[in-house]
C-alpha cells in the first residue's frame, strides 16, 4: 500500500491477517501519500515493515513507475513471500502485481472488478485496475456488480468472491471508537480548532475534489459551484480538507479563501475526517471510497465527475452522478439541501457496499488458496516458476 485510501481499506485485513493463526503479514509502503499514509498507520496501529520511499517532486507516471516496478521487484525477491495482496486501482497495484507476476508469486486484488468503461476516466485509475486483472489469482469484488464484469472479461467464477469493500469495516471500527464520549469529545476539540467552536452547531456541506482528470477546467466549476452555495447556503459551513497536491491547493485557495463559511483545512486524521462525515447533511466528492463509506452513514453523496465506477451506489439511490458543471452541482445540492423528501429518499437507501465483515472474507479465501491441494471451492494455486527458474533467469 502506498496511499491513504489503501491504508484505510487494507488496514481491517492486515488486522484480519494478524489474528489468523496460520498466515503472517508483512506490510510494504510505496510510500506515495507520506503524511496522509502516517495518520491511518497511527489510527489503526499498523506495523509497516518496509518503505520502498519511491516518491520524487514533479515526477510523472513513467518515472513512478519505473521505480515501483523495480524497487517492488527487489524486495519481493528478497522476502519470497507466498502471497501479495493489493488494493483498488493506484500505480502501486498495477506495478507490484507486476513485480510478484514476474516471480511467480500468486496475487489477491482487494476491490476487483471496477470499471468505468473508458480507459481515460478515471486516469490513470481505469488501467490500472484493468491491468491488474490478468495478473491476480483470486478476485476480491466489493459486489456482484464487479464479479459480473470480471465474469465478461473471461475470469472463472470460482477465482471470484464477493466479500463487500473493507471500508466499510474500517469505518465501522471507528464509529465504534468515536461512540465513547471521551473520544467524540476529543474529536470534536481538534476540529472546532481548525472550524470554529460553534462547527457541530452548524449544517454542513462536506466536500473533497482531487482527481487528476479534474485538474483545471473541472476544478474551476467546482469552485465556482462551492461559491454559489455558500453565498445560497450563508448558514451552512462547507469544509474542504484539501489535497496536498499543488494543482489542488493553488487553484481552490485562489477561488475561494475569501468566503467566511467555506473552511479550507489540511488533510484530516481518519478520525477526525470519520467525525466531519458523521455530522455533515450531504457529501460533494470526486472520491471513489466516500461514495461507498457515505451512504453507510445515510450521508447523500453528489459525485462530481463525468463517469463512476461505483454504480451500484447510483442504482441504489445512495449517489447521484452530477459532472463537474457549475449549474448541475449547484442545482441538485440545492435540491437535497430544500427538499427533505428528496433528502430522507437518498439518506434511507439502502448501502450496496458491505456488511462490515469484508476482511475475515478475503483473509478466509488466502488462507483456503493456501492450503494443500488449493481452495475447497476449487480453485488450485497455478503452478508458478522459481525465482531461478522464471525472471531471475530471463533477466
Amino acid at each position: 500500500m502506498g496511499t491513504r485510501p489503501e491504508a484505510i481499506k487494507l488496514a481491517p485485513v492486515i488486522k484480519a491477517l494478524e489474528r489468523s493463526r496460520r498466515l503472517q503479514p508483512v506490510v510494504i509502503s510505496t510510500g506515495q501519500h507520506r503524511e496522509m499514509l502516517d495518520q491511518i498507520v497511527e489510527t489503526f496501529d499498523l506495523q509497516i515493515e518496509h518503505d520502498l520511499e519511491v516518491m520524487q517532486q514533479n515526477q510523472d507516471l513513467a518515472g513512478l513507475t519505473a521505480r515501483l516496478i523495480v524497487g517492488a521487484s527487489s524486495l519481493l525477491q528478497t522476502l519470497s513471500p507466498d502471497f501479495v495482496l493489493v488494493q483498488g486501482d493506484t500505480t502501486s497495484v498495477w506495478c507490484a502485481g507486476l513485480a510478484a507476476f514476474y516471480h511467480g508469486i500468486p496475487i489477491g486484488h482487494v476491490e476487483a472488478g471496477l470499471r468505468t468503461g473508458d480507459r481515460y476516466a478515471p486516469f490513470p485509475e481505469e488501467i490500472n485496475r484493468r491491468l491488474v486483472t490478468p495478473l491476480a489469482e483470486l478476485h476480491f469484488a466489493a459486489t456482484e456488480g464487479a464479479r459480473r464484469n470480471l465474469l465478461a472479461e473471461g475470469i472463472a467464477d470460482s477465482n471470484i468472491e464477493v466479500t463487500g469493500n473493507p471500508v466499510i469495516d474500517a469505518l465501522e471500527i471507528e464509529c465504534a471508537r468515536q461512540a465513547q464520549p471521551c473520544a467524540e469529545r476529543r474529536e470534536q476539540h481538534a476540529l472546532a480548532a481548525q472550524l470554529g467552536h460553534d462547527w457541530d452547531t452548524r449544517p454542513m456541506i462536506l466536500v473533497t475534489a482531487h482527481r487528476r482528470e479534474s485538474f483545471g477546467p473541472g476544478l474551476a466549476a467546482i469552485c465556482q459551484a462551492l461559491a454559489e452555495l455558500a453565498d445560497r447556503f450563508a448558514d451552512h459551513l462547507i469544509v474542504y480538507p484539501l489535497h496536498l497536491n499543488p494543482n489542488v491547493q493553488q487553484p481552490v485557495r485562489a477561488s475561494l479563501e475569501g468566503h467566511s463559511n467555506i473552511k479550507l483545512i489540511a488533510p484530516q486524521g481518519y478520525s477526525a475526517f470519520v467525525a466531519l462525515l458523521r455530522h455533515c447533511r450531504i457529501v460533494l466528492t470526486d472520491s471513489g471510497g466516500l461514495q461507498e463509506e457515505a451512504p453507510a452513514l445515510g450521508k447523500p453523496v453528489l459525485v462530481m465527475r463525468e463517469k463512476t465506477e461505483r454504480q451500484e451506489g447510483i442504482a441504489a439511490g445512495t449517489a447521484a452522478l452530477v459532472g463537474t458543471e457549475t449549474e448541475r452541482i449547484v442545482a441538485m445540492a440545492s435540491h437535497l439541501l430544500c427538499d427533505e423528501a428528496a433528502y430522507q429518499r437518498m439518506a434511507r437507501a439502502v448501502n450496496p457496499y458491505g456488511d462490515g465483515k469484508a476482511a475475515e472474507r478475503i483473509v478466509a479465501g488466502v488462507d483456503r488458496f493456501l492450503r494443500p491441494g488449493g481452495d475447497d471451492r476449487g480453485v488450485t494455486p497455478t503452478a508458478r516458476p522459481t525465482v531461478r527458474e522464471g525472471y531471475a533467469a530471463k533477466s
